[in-house]
């Protein structure tokens, strides 16, 4: 049903409910190709779709953050309270992050609410041959401390709503199946 305003403006009044996908894993893992992937189709289905990228943020919200595990907690803090207040206003939130530590993402699944956990798997070889910056190289040979998957651990998801192997899926595969999950769960009646 649409209602227009007065103003010349017009609301559909099929709220839209909110959610957040949370994709994790290793950098270069595909969080962000299939992130857009579903974006993509999800806007096509006429939903209302933000995408918080780690790289995109980190250029504005948390620009003033490094790597530490301090820093790495405190950006996802950030982003949460950003994921929170898209969702609760119907908003379908996809977030791509390496969040490597469990604490936080169940923080962020506590805080968010409706809270969908996308573990993109990828083996570590495969993310290196993807890595067109070389960060995993420079990890390697010391220039990058901290570095997740080489220096500093990631912790995988021991129960995600979604899982994925992108190493083994094509993009397509791995976008339909978080499509299939959303159904699923109820989120995209």
């Amino acid at each position: 049903m649409i209602n227009y305003t007065g103003k010349g403006e017009r609301t559909d009044m099929t709220e839209q409910k909110g959610f957040t996908l949370w994709f994790t894993g290793l950098p270069c893992s595909g969080k962000s190709a299939v992130a857009d992937k579903v974006a993509e189709i999800l806007q096509e289905k006429g939903l209302k779709v933000e995408r918080l990228d780690g790289d995109i943020v980190r250029q504005s919200l948390t620009r003033d953050l490094g790597f530490s595990k301090e820093d790495r907690d405190e950006n996802i803090r950030r982003v949460t309270f950003v994921a929170k207040l898209l969702t609760r206003n119907g908003v379908a939130v996809l977030t791509s992050f390496v969040s490597p530590y469990r604490e936080i993402r169940a923080e962020s699944r506590k805080e968010i609410g409706n809270f969908i956990e996308v573990y993109v798997k990828c083996s570590l070889e495969v993310c290196m041959e993807r890595d067109i910056k070389g960060m995993y190289k420079k990890a390697i040979n010391g220039e990058i401390e901290e570095f997740t998957g080489v220096s500093d651990p990631y912790e995988e998801p021991l129960s995600p709503e979604i899982f994925l192997e992108t190493d083994k899926e094509t993009l397509d595969e791995s976008a339909n199946k978080v499509i299939q999950r959303l159904n699923d769960l109820g989120y995209l009646e």
